[in-house]
């Protein structure tokens, strides 16, 4: 399973986002190419520890049944549900967002296990550090193919 750990990986990701423009257009979802990429950084402050949202009542519920999916093999599906504090519904600017999820990219690579978060998913609760760099990594394809670098 690819994860943000591999330098590989991190680089494929940083090559994507150059990639990425501003009219890239959306296969799916309401977010545009800078919101996604605010949000994909929100992700990555949590794995790094610099957002602590609390825990959701159906992560609770479900989400120990559901985390062993999402770091599974297949890539996230389509207009999958957020965490509510990572939606991005405000105007932003690609170049800035891009710059911000560049620097959080290179931190998790660099910091390796010892730079993530132990503090819980807000959904999947108790994460290791191996699997924050799996769903970071996931969660980045995603938003990527969601438009379509």
């Amino acid at each position: 399973m690819r994860h943000l750990f591999e330098p590989a990986a991190a680089a494929e990701m940083k090559e994507r986002l150059q990639r990425l423009r501003p009219d890239s257009p959306r296969q799916w979802g309401k977010m545009n190419a800078a919101q996604a990429v605010a949000h994909c950084a929100g992700s990555l402050e949590q794995a790094l520890g610099d957002r602590k949202p609390p825990r959701m009542l159906a992560g609770h519920l479900f989400g120990w049944a559901i985390k062993p999916l999402a770091l599974g093999k297949a890539t996230m599906k389509r207009n999958t549900p957020t965490v509510p504090e990572l939606v991005v519904a405000d105007a932003r600017e690609l170049d800035a967002e891009r710059a911000r999820l560049l620097a959080l990219v290179d931190r998790i690579a660099t910091g390796g296990p010892a730079g993530c978060t132990t503090h819980p998913h807000p959904f999947f609760g108790r994460m290791t550090p191996d699997e924050w760099a799996v769903l970071m990594y996931k969660h980045l394809d995603h938003h990527l193919r969601q438009f379509g670098v």
